[in-house]
């Protein structure tokens, strides 16, 4: 039965070719709609799904990695040295040249110069006096017959690390360090327990003239608590001498002495970092408590540092362990310990051996200078080593994102480079400030959250996301698109015959 025969038989039902939808401009319409609405919502797609990546300066850093900070200092040399000794200038020169190349990195980003007449602008002066001291301000006395004239410059100007775990022990520069000094009572038993300290009086007689010498380079936050019961993590070796019974800690014990576990050491929540300095009593079961060496013989160190952590003090019986309370008679040994820690782990250089300071100073204008020009030393390079890995990791990654926001600090972290730079020549203290600023900056933007959300979503990730998506439209609307194309063709091409 055809559609003619079909439509005639009365029963209601309508040719398919007179329908309204089945015409083929109101079908051609419908299927160029679809078409029209994804054509003009593709860059709509594409922009909100593409990656920002903007252009990083690559030229600037890769000339600023190549870029070294200088320090130029000139050492003046007072006449009455020059008068005694007229080629000592020479000699000592000579022999800084030397040590110059045989440790060139000791002496990175120092320009030294020795000169007989004093210049504005010189800092250092040299003269002569009865014995070999540090005098006021950024003076040094030398004795007529000292030859270590140069070995105490080279100390003093470009100190050396003491040992090989010395870059270990201190700690990464920061603005602002917390100071943590806790009292921990290993057991809690009655009057077998400190129970309060004069922690004021100690800290303001050692601990604060410190941190005031040093507050050109870090803001200090000082906090102060006791604990009642801070059980140790494992069991001291027990140690019998005649009729005398104590406790001794190995070197692997203080590896592991801090129990992180059961001690809150940490008293206010905060993102800077934290250096704690622990007195430790302990209980009745492990006094006295003594630190033993390899050969299992107790040693006189009461005390031990912890790298990048910070120090631990051990209260044994040379104080009242039955009382109550620590006078500040009783805490000088500790907080003056203390206070070399601290020290220690701020990387402040120690004085040279045989070197007295004339002032009473806790420390030399030698020592703070040469702290602060390693500081911001460590800091242009860090800052340099870290906006190369930025370049290098972009050009790795196709697909890693870098913003305005990346962008802009890495910019700002080459400006405050580029000032570093230029007021290394006048002020070590203004390059370390510059130096900060550009190390903050190329931190912040090696981590930050829109470079790192994209580095672990590959290409095939996208292309497993949207295939599903897209073949299901795309197939029916391409299919639709060929058959009434070709029914267009077939249509001319009667029209062309008839």
């Amino acid at each position: 039965m055809d559609s003619a025969a079909f439509a005639n038989t009365g029963s209601g039902f309508k040719d398919p070719r007179k329908l309204s939808f089945e015409r083929d401009w109101i079908r051609r319409t419908v299927l160029a709609s679809y078409w029209i609405v994804i054509i003009l919502a593709f860059p709509f797609w594409w922009h909100l799904t593409s990656i920002e990546r903007l252009a990083l300066p690559t030229s600037q850093i890769r000339l600023q990695v190549q870029r070294n900070i200088i320090f130029p200092i000139a050492v003046h040399f007072d006449a009455s040295i020059t008068q005694q000794n007229p080629s000592l200038n020479s000699r000592v020169q000579t022999l800084l040249r030397d040590s110059a190349i045989n440790e060139p990195a000791r002496w990175k980003g120092v320009d030294l110069r020795l000169q007989d007449r004093n210049d504005e602008g010189v800092l250092y002066t040299v003269a002569l006096g009865e014995q070999t001291s540090i005098a006021h301000s950024r003076h040094l006395r030398v004795s007529k017959t000292d030859a270590q004239l140069s070995s105490i410059l080279s100390d003093l100007i470009a100190p050396p690390e003491s040992s090989a775990s010395h870059s270990q022990r201190v700690v990464q520069y920061s603005n602002h360090y917390r100071l943590a000094f806790t009292l921990l009572n290993e057991g809690a038993a009655p009057n077998r327990f400190v129970e309060t300290w004069d922690v004021q009086a100690a800290l303001a007689e050692f601990i604060f003239p410190l941190m005031s010498r040093l507050s050109i380079l870090h803001n200090f936050t000082v906090e102060s608590q006791v604990q009642y019961y801070a059980p140790l993590a494992f069991e001291p070796k027990r140690l019998t001498f005649g009729d005398t019974e104590s406790s001794g800690l190995t070197q692997e014990d203080l590896t592991v002495f801090v129990n992180s576990a059961e001690w809150s050491l940490a008293s206010s929540v905060s993102n800077d970092p934290v250096l704690h300095f622990v007195l430790f009593a302990p209980s009745e079961t492990h006094s006295p408590m003594s630190i033993i060496d390899s050969e299992g013989r107790p040693t006189n160190q009461s005390s031990f540092l912890l790298p990048q952590w910070g120090s631990i003090f051990i209260l044994n019986n040379e104080f009242n362990s039955s009382s109550l309370h620590l006078s500040y008679n009783d805490l000088k040994p500790v907080f003056r310990n203390f206070a070399t820690q601290l020290a220690a782990l701020l990387g402040v250089p120690p004085v040279p051996l045989g070197l007295n300071m004339e002032e009473s100073s806790v420390l030399s204008d030698w020592q703070l200078d040469a702290l602060l020009r390693r500081r911001a030393f460590q800091n242009v390079q860090g800052s340099q080593d870290t906006l190369h890995s930025i370049v290098k990791l972009v050009d790795q990654i196709n697909n890693m994102p870098v913003g305005q926001v990346v962008r802009d600090d890495v910019l700002d972290a080459l400006a405050s480079l580029h000032e570093a730079y230029r007021t290394a020549i006048a002020s070590p203290a203004l390059a370390l400030r510059w130096s900060s600023k550009a190390s903050s900056m190329a931190s912040r933007a090696f981590f930050n959250p829109g470079m790192l959300a994209l580095l672990y979503f590959p290409a095939e990730h996208k292309y497993a996301v949207y295939t599903p998506l897209f073949a299901s439209i795309s197939v029916p609307l391409v299919v639709a698109l060929i058959r009434d194309f070709l029914a267009w063709r077939r249509g001319s091409q009667d029209e062309v015959r008839r």
